[in-house]
């Protein structure tokens, strides 16, 4: 009976950290780019998610889990505005996680051109 208990819990702790670790869906990262000026996460986070020290964090390139990454957009916290499904589709969110995951660390040339 204790080892059907230990089994069970190792189980759900392995499924938990499975779900937490879930991959994002495909995304464009063309289309991601593209998104992240046109739904104006630029206007906060920079051309290249970098931030803005005291304004808005660094988003890019040590970007959250997909998950908390999604929740953090459908459910801010701070002074962020929710991004409901009406406004940014699910498929716009992992465009725009595609983006930013290939953003590159504090490197000038990589900050996108979007003129």
């Amino acid at each position: 009976m204790r080892s059907l208990a230990l089994a069970l819990a190792v189980s759900l702790v392995t499924a938990g950290a499975a779900l937490a670790q879930e991959a994002a869906p495909q995304g464009s990262v063309e289309n991601g780019k593209k998104l992240f000026v046109t739904d104006g996460c630029y206007q906060c986070h920079g051309y290249a998610g970098q931030g803005a020290p005291g304004y808005a964090p660094r988003i890019a390139p040590k970007v959250l889990p997909y998950q908390a990454f999604v929740k953090q957009l459908r459910q801010p916290r701070a002074d962020m505005p929710p991004y409901e499904l009406a406004i940014v589709s699910d498929q716009a969110i992992a465009d725009i996680y595609a983006f930013l995951k290939t953003q590159k660390e504090d490197d000038p040339k990589s900050v996108p051109s979007f003129y």
